[in-house]
């Protein structure tokens, strides 16, 4: 009686496909997320890795909801007559969707790159300190017996406090750093061709082109998206406008730059250097950048910490309970059809 009763209750709820692979639900849901989801849909995940793909589509035609990255072209949309909301729950709005269906049938499409901003934000933010400062060189100094104190270590050392700051792209990642900027009074330049220069003005920025973002500031950020038309588009031309002993911090993706120049200015120490991101991922044991002496590495770490994970999960359910109750999500950030059938991210395998 009592595995009646749960059948007939599992049958009220809505149904949700959940196949977030590279994510685990364990990861991204806390318990008390979790339980949300649960008393208000019916979550059938994977085993393994992901979710059979044949169980995922004799699943399609009753369910409201799919967590995860899996593809979802017009074939398996056409078996899907319910489904109202597809949540990416790694950060990118891959092109394995279907996007101009999804927007036909008014399936919405979330992202939820924005739990990433913050975090890093705050690590590009540490970067730019510990480049200007030569923390990280001086402690590995300090382990070789090596150290220079006082003044002998501090020859190249620089401030950020009323530097001068250049960032390009002004999206979530360059609005979530900008508040984090402003006790250190630094002048901050933005150069983002996708905003109107009203947008950047109003988060006390100076518009400004690409070349006066390279060529005047001391600390300069890129934050921007990668999309088709990008692509590299940091070269040797740009990199030869940035000033000598610069410090410049690649947070957003390794395709917005020749990364073979950059490795290449970097290792001869053009401007000092930071990055988060790697053209391939993980970074060949032979790459040559991780040899230069001028640039402090990160494996990709900066915006995968276990708060914004679990994030996720929270997002996710406020958004879902809206959209059952017919309103507008306001937690996620919705794919844009202006934007992205430019984006040139790829879903990991």
């Amino acid at each position: 009686m009592e595995e009646i009763l749960t059948r007939r209750k599992n049958m009220d709820k809505h149904l949700v496909i959940a196949d977030p692979y590279p994510q685990t639900l364990e990861r991204i849901f806390s318990q008390e997320t979790w339980e949300r989801l649960n008393r208000i849909a019916q979550v059938e995940g994977p085993d393994g890795d992901h979710l059979d793909s044949k169980r995922f589509d004799e699943l399609l035609g009753q369910a409201v909801a799919v967590i995860g990255q899996s593809p979802m072209p017009k074939e398996r949309l056409d078996k899907a007559p319910n489904l109202r909301v597809i949540f990416n729950v790694e950060g990118n709005f891959y092109q394995n969707i279907d996007y101009a269906e999804c927007f036909r049938r008014n399936i919405r499409v979330l992202n939820c790159g924005a739990v990433y901003a913050r975090p890093v934000a705050e690590m590009a933010l540490g970067m730019a300190l510990d480049l200007a400062r030569g923390i990280t060189w001086e402690h590995m100094r300090f382990r070789e017996g090596t150290e220079r104190y006082v003044l002998e270590g501090n020859h190249n050392a620089q401030m950020l406090t009323g530097a001068s700051v250049g960032l390009i792209g002004f999206g979530l990642l360059g609005r979530s750093l900008r508040p984090l900027l402003t006790p250190f009074r630094c002048r901050v330049q933005v150069y983002d061709p996708w905003l109107p220069e009203s947008v950047i003005r109003e988060h006390d920025c100076i518009p400004a082109s690409l070349d006066e973002v390279l060529s005047t500031n001391d600390f300069i950020f890129i934050l921007a998206g990668v999309t088709n038309e990008n692509k590299g588009f940091l070269g040797k031309r740009e990199f030869d406008l940035i000033r000598p002993n610069a410090n410049v911090m690649l947070m957003s993706r390794a395709a917005i730059v020749d990364f073979d120049e950059f490795t290449a200015q970097v290792a001869k120490g053009k401007f000092k250097a930071s990055t988060d991101v790697f053209p391939t991922e993980p970074c060949a044991a032979d790459h040559p950048i991780r040899n230069a002496e001028h640039v402090i590495l990160s494996p990709h770490r900066a915006g995968g910490i276990p708060q914004a994970f679990h994030m996720i999960g929270e997002i996710l359910v406020d958004d879902f309970e809206l959209i059952m109750r017919n309103l507008a999500p306001v937690r996620m950030q919705p794919a844009q059809p202006e934007i992205v059938q430019r984006l040139a991210s790829k879903p990991v395998k």
